[in-house]
């Protein structure tokens, strides 16, 4: 069995992947099995995913990359599916990218428990999509009404494959419903808002047994019925930031997608009326470690405008887009990268462009100019949101991991280190699937602890290195030009 490999189910926001990796004392090589896209779906009752499509594309996945020592799942946070007293899944789950969230905080939440207390409980930064929101949001629907299991899209996707029920603790911690000291589901909570807590399932850790294949499911995907599916942090950031590359304590992480998840790993969570009113999240990592970091729209905003551009005929092809972004005057033009009224699909240079408009800013003309926008942005974003989480963490930073897609854009990256000040490694980009991989490794006893794993990757896996630019005082200047950044 040392040489078969363990398949990583990683599920974004855009698109899924099943990875095969294999481990050895000096080796972790990934090659990819199957790749399908995750394109949400516009129901006339709001945006939901496609649930289905995507656990029939695990399966071919699956069966295309033949024997394996064991599975596991991991995929974004906050979304879950509901299961009636059958165990049926109760329509599609939403996504949360939906707008029937808006406003529903102070209007069906806070009344009931002030966000002052749910902080001090679930250590979450206020987002509108949590999970506890979107409950709220559904409270009077006859799909709550039926519902006897609240599974988390991870959840979900391994119940199908074993038939077995649990709710992984790294996922369970984003859900405003998890009690961020003990570690367990938030009775008072449930309780305050009348939501029935046999909904929740018992917890797991990541290297948990999960439960063995279906017998239908080994029929199809041609693996044995024995094969295990072990639970892996199944949030995909817990996963990602388990692969961060580090050899010291004194690092900020950045795990760059979709989203940017700016942070720092601690060993106990930050519950400070500061942490609160910064606006800082407490989620679990493995091994009982605190993420303890902010959302940014990360690379979302770029993305959202190449498929504007591509429907209206314009270029899209990325390393000309950066290649002009590089040449555009700096500093000419910034947006705040967490700003809501980015969050939505729909004409994200235009949003942009408005957003220019209305904070009096010269508006991005060309492609390259509003790229380079996008990337100053986040750069700067970066850099408030580590420079806040040394402070309110009584913390010394010294670099920055740069893990996942985001570790592919070279102009990203230096505008990170320079923004920063501090010397940014990039890499790896498969930190997720790396990190879903390695602890399957560990629960068959083929890797050490947490920084053994990290050895392992940093001596197996490309990185790059990049110095800051400059004093940092342009950054400073730019950070006071938007008055929604504070930087203290």
């Amino acid at each position: 069995m040392h040489n078969t490999p363990y398949a990583a189910v990683d599920l974004g926001a855009t698109s899924g992947r099943v990875i095969l990796g294999r481990v050895g004392p000096d080796t972790l090589d990934l090659t990819e099995a199957h790749r399908f896209p995750n394109t949400p779906v516009q129901l006339p009752d709001g945006l939901r995913w496609d649930v289905l499509a995507l656990y029939q594309s695990i399966l071919d996945g699956l069966r295309a990359g033949g024997q394996v020592t064991s599975i596991g799942i991991d995929t974004w946070a906050v979304d879950y599916g509901l299961l009636d007293a059958d165990g049926a899944l109760l329509g599609h789950p939403f996504h949360y990218r939906d707008n029937r969230t808006e406003g529903v905080a102070a209007r069906e939440v806070w009344p009931k428990i002030g966000s002052n207390e749910l902080y001090q409980a679930t250590g979450l930064q206020h987002l509108p999509f949590t999970t506890l929101y979107q409950l709220a949001a559904s409270a009077d629907s006859a799909q709550i009404a039926a519902a006897r299991t609240l599974l988390m899209i991870p959840d979900l996707l391994v119940h199908w494959l074993t038939g077995s029920i649990g709710a992984e603790e790294t996922n369970a911690s984003t859900t405003g419903l998890f009690d961020a000291r003990t570690g367990t589901w938030a009775g008072h909570i449930l309780d305050r808002l009348s939501l029935d807590p046999g909904l929740l399932p018992p917890l797991r850790a990541p290297g948990d047994p999960a439960g063995t294949l279906l017998p239908h499911v080994a029929a199809y995907t041609g693996l044995s019925a024995d094969t295990p599916v072990v639970t892996v942090a199944s949030h995909d950031t817990a996963s990602a930031v388990a692969a961060v590359p580090a050899t010291t304590d004194d690092f900020a992480y950045i795990s760059c997608g979709t989203w940017s998840l700016a942070g720092l790993e601690l060993d106990k969570p930050v519950l400070t009326e500061a942490s609160r009113a910064a606006n800082f999240t407490n989620e679990r990592g493995i091994d009982g470690t605190i993420r303890y970091l902010r959302n940014i729209m990360g690379l979302w905003l770029l993305e959202e405008c190449r498929r504007t551009w591509t429907m209206q005929g314009l270029p899209t092809d990325l390393p000309a887009l950066l290649a002009d972004a590089a040449r555009a005057e700096p500093f000419a033009a910034l947006v705040d990268a967490q700003a809501p009224e980015f969050l939505a699909p729909g004409d994200m240079p235009e949003r942009i462009r408005a957003y220019c408009r209305r904070t009096g800013q010269p508006v991005p003309a060309s492609q390259g100019a509003l790229v380079r926008c996008i990337l100053e942005s986040l750069a700067l974003a970066h850099r408030t949101v580590l420079r806040q989480a040394s402070v309110l963490a009584d913390r010394d930073v010294s670099h920055v991991h740069l893990v996942g897609g985001g570790s592919r854009n070279e102009l990203l990256c230096q505008l990170t280190a320079d923004a920063t000040g501090l010397p940014v490694i990039a890499g790896p980009t498969e930190a997720t699937a790396l990190g879903n991989i390695l602890v399957q490794a560990r629960a068959h006893g083929r890797v050490g602890d947490l920084p053994a794993m990290r050895r392992l990757i940093a001596g197996t896996q490309q990185l790059r290195h990049y110095t800051p630019r400059g004093d940092g005082a342009s950054w400073a200047s730019a950070a006071s030009r938007l008055p929604t950044i504070k930087e203290s």
